[in-house]
């Protein structure tokens, strides 16, 4: 289940504020029953690129034994 803090990928893309499928934020709110979460995106440098309210089906949670980091350019990432 996920919770608070947790990290959770994106499961679809979200051209608007250049995220995509894969994406890593950090659950700052759960909604109601754990059917809404708010997540935070950021950069490496810890800077918000952006907070958007996400549907328990959009993402999913983070097994860090089981990730490799990749580097994305947000410049270019549209």
């Amino acid at each position: 289940m996920i919770q608070e803090l947790d990290l959770v990928a994106l499961l679809t893309d979200r051209p608007a504020i250049g995220l995509r499928r894969g994406d890593v934020g950090t659950v700052v709110h759960i909604y109601g029953s754990g059917d809404l979460y708010e997540v935070e995106f950021i950069n490496a440098k810890g800077d918000t690129v952006g907070v958007e309210t996400l549907n328990a089906d959009e993402v999913r949670a983070v097994d860090l034994g089981r990730v490799i980091l990749h580097y994305k350019d947000l410049e270019n990432a549209a």
